[in-house]
């Protein structure tokens, strides 16, 4: 946090031309006290924040979290609050570029959106608030051994996790007379490898045959998920950033070969899956949003703030896809609109 002098010494300004012409609280100054009423900021004492935001990639869960963390904010801190807004395509080194040119900017906050660039901010900075989004777990996307929920120093955030037992349950409700579940996924993203470990334990004791299915970026996915599609009754996709970037690809593979594909999350269902258990995440953005206001503002100490998680999980379904494979979805879901 801190004090814009130019702003300061602007309001002075104007509070002192206001006292000399006998004005009451009408003009400028009601104004400027309306501003700060209607945007929930301090405004009037001078405080501005600039907030740095490294999303990793673009798609629609990502760009839904960001949204809602920017319209939180924004409803907390008004026009006191400026965001230098990021995407890095999808490289985690652009990740750190981004991160790196925060840093150098001294911005007040960051936002790391997605495992890899809150690896990034990590090895940025240790002084600069970073809250992390997106994020499945923090203890495996930050190396933290034994993790109880709170990171501690710098680093706090919410986290995108659905119950993984609840999504192995999911498709054993919707595939119970399948045998072969193949488990696709990016290497490079260690979220997604605890995700289909996590998923991998769960379908195995249903009596499940279970396969991973891993690519290290887009290039090869083409040539695994076809793979997969070939030796699987049933594709399980984590919340996994390149897939999500790339599900024209999956479901190019998966639709043609009656293959279907229970996902992590809506986005990658409303691409190539049949169903999903998922979380909204414009709703944890804002959550996001408000951790962030509380600690620009000096409400919390980022430090002993826990990692924050979705409230609800709601299971969804792709009618397109449903109806192409002829697929009968049980009362419980709700079609992704």
């Amino acid at each position: 946090m801190r004090k814009s002098g130019k702003l300061a010494s602007m309001m002075l300004a104007g509070a002192m031309a206001l006292s000399a012409a006998g004005c009451s609280g009408s003009g400028s100054g009601s104004a400027a006290t309306t501003v700060a009423a209607d945007s929930g900021s301090e405004a009037s004492d001078g405080k501005t924040y600039t907030v740095g935001i490294c999303q990793l990639v673009q798609h629609d869960a990502l760009d839904a979290a960001t949204k809602g963390f920017i319209d939180a904010l924004k409803e907390e801190l008004g026009d006191a609050v400026t965001f230098d807004e990021q995407n890095a395509q999808g490289d985690s080194n652009t990740c750190s570029t981004i991160i790196n040119s925060f840093v150098s900017a001294d911005v007040d906050l960051i936002l790391a959106n997605a495992t890899p660039a809150l690896q990034a901010a990590q090895a940025g900075t240790n002084e600069i608030p970073i809250l992390g989004t997106s994020v499945t777990e923090y203890g495996v996307a930050l190396g933290i051994d034994n993790f109880d929920g709170t990171v501690g120093g710098n680093i706090s955030g919410t986290s995108d996790l659905a119950p993984l037992d609840e999504q192995a349950a999911m498709l054993q409700e919707l595939f119970p007379d399948a045998k072969n579940v193949g488990l696709l996924y990016c290497s490079a993203e260690a979220n997604s490898q605890y995700q289909v470990d996590t998923v991998k334990a769960a379908l195995e004791d249903m009596g499940y045959t279970c396969e991973y299915y891993s690519f290290s970026d887009s290039n090869d996915l083409s040539t695994v998920v076809t793979k997969a599609a070939e030796a699987s009754d049933v594709i399980y996709v984590p919340t996994d950033n390149t897939a999500a970037a790339a599900t024209e690809i999956i479901d190019n593979v998966c639709r043609p070969a009656k293959v279907p594909v229970v996902v992590g999350e809506e986005g990658i269902c409303a691409g190539c899956g049949v169903a999903t258990l998922s979380i909204s995440y414009y709703d944890l953005g804002v959550g996001t949003g408000k951790m962030a206001a509380k600690i620009l503002k000096g409400e919390a100490d980022i430090s002993q703030m826990p990692i924050e998680y979705a409230p609800q999980f709601t299971k969804k379904y792709n009618k397109a896809i449903c109806e192409d494979l002829g697929i009968q979805i049980p009362d419980g879901y709700e079609a992704i609109e």
